[in-house]
């Protein structure tokens, strides 16, 4: 078998026969090996009809093979220490599995049987359903999880991105096994797939056994996505009786590969990405007005959104609310002091450096680099990356983000009133 490969230092890319892209990173301290088969497809590329339908994919690829019960795929990685998992997200959908060096052909056996073999037994798909129904009646009852769902629909109402990844009870009720079968067959493609293998791996025999396995992925037609509208700004208010008013607060953010990643991830940092930062500090440690506050940048192909979460009392909301809109505009006026700077820097380089200590956190970042930018990034660029960053660099960025009537409000809990809000966000 003839393949392409390419190789910096421990880091090395290939291609199966069929098209699958190999990206791998040999960490020879580990005895861990973290595997993970992505599909470039999630909750965006569904139909409203069908809203949450790669999640309940996602939970029945462990229900039974043509040569594998669900007991057997349990019994079969627990009797050698190994954990298989699954998430599914916005924008794609991942099975991994964590095991030792020594294990990795079981891993990989038991993943392509469970993706290319599952039976979807009519059985199994009813009794997951009443599963995946009672993870959604799951997050009704965290509303810290809840919220975000309320955004995400609110801004992105006329767009696939803003469906929940779990779909809604009445989507979830109707997906029939044929609907199943037809989504696995167009999107579970040879060039919907990446392979990203991180840890102690033995070369010799790898790139054979992942061909041996995965060969069987066929190509499919391409699903284009359409693009996303601007983000729509408004508030949205659910009454629900709780102990407390949860708060979030939005703008629009920006895609993965904007180029200004870097500032945006030292300004999630600075405001609201740790107990140090200015969110934190303001409201928390200074003003005693809630205990968890914090700010969330997330990414997807062509648009993103900035974020701030926090939950306090009912008679504190509004003031919790107007502090968050302070703190942003501040960041637009005035630029952060050398100091903060370089703390934010040094904070973001320790997390990035210890977290790629993991065979996990690894295998993530590979897989994402390839599926957004088709390129692979160095530690050592990565650092120079964020050293190149400029206290003007985060205020332009901070211009770009938080201006007059960006922001978008969601607000969870035992409110009925909402007057009080009327100049705070738009002032």
């Amino acid at each position: 078998m003839q393949m392409k490969q390419q190789k910096e230092k421990d880091f090395y890319k290939s291609k199966l026969s069929n098209g699958i892209p190999v990206v791998t990173a040999n960490i020879p301290y580990l005895r861990s090996i973290s595997i993970g088969i992505w599909i470039k497809a999630g909750s965006r590329n569904e139909i409203p009809e069908l809203n949450g339908i790669f999640h309940f994919l996602e939970h029945l690829a462990f229900k039974g093979t043509k040569r594998r019960s669900a007991h057997q795929i349990a019994i079969e990685m627990d009797s050698i220490g190994g954990h298989m998992n699954a998430f599914t997200s916005r924008e794609y959908t991942c099975y991994t599995a964590k095991v030792l060096d020594e294990h990795l052909p079981i891993a990989i056996d038991v993943l392509s049987d469970i993706l290319l073999n599952s039976v979807f037994d009519p059985k199994e798909i009813e009794r997951e359903r009443r599963v995946i129904l009672e993870e959604i009646n799951m997050v009704e009852d965290t509303p810290d999880d809840l919220i975000f769902d309320m955004l995400y629909q609110n801004v992105w109402s006329n767009h696939s991105l803003g469906l929940p990844t779990q779909g809604f009870p009445e989507t979830v009720k109707k997906i029939s096994r044929q609907d199943i079968l037809s989504h696995m067959e167009r999107f579970y493609s040879s060039n919907n797939v990446i392979i990203s293998i991180a840890g102690n791996i033995d070369f010799s025999d790898l790139m054979d056994l992942l061909e041996k396995h995965f060969c069987k992925f066929k190509s499919a037609e391409k699903n284009d996505l359409d693009s996303v509208q601007e983000m729509k700004v408004g508030r949205v208010f659910k009454y629900k009786k709780l102990e407390q008013v949860h708060i979030c607060l939005a703008a629009a953010g920006i895609k993965t590969n904007d180029k200004q990643r870097y500032e945006c991830y030292l300004l999630n940092t600075i405001l609201g990405g740790s107990m140090s930062s200015r969110l934190f500090q303001k409201i928390r440690e200074e003003k005693g007005l809630a205990y968890s506050v914090n700010s969330i940048s997330s990414h997807y192909r062509d648009t993103g959104i900035f974020m701030v979460y926090a939950a306090t009392g009912t008679k504190n909301y509004a003031t919790v609310i107007e502090l968050i809109v302070q703190e942003l505009k501040e960041i637009t006026s005035n630029k952060v002091d050398a100091r903060e700077l370089e703390k934010a820097k040094n904070q973001l380089k320790g997390g990035l450096m210890l977290s790629l200590e993991s065979s996990g956190s690894r295998m993530v970042q590979l897989a994402k680099e390839e599926m957004y930018f088709k390129k692979h990034f160095t530690l050592d660029e990565m650092i120079k990356n964020i050293d190149a960053v400029t206290a003007n660099g985060i205020k332009s960025l901070a211009n770009r983000l938080f201006y007059s009537k960006s922001f978008t409000l969601a607000l969870l809990g035992p409110i009925r009133n909402n007057k009080v809000l009327k100049d705070i966000l738009h002032n």
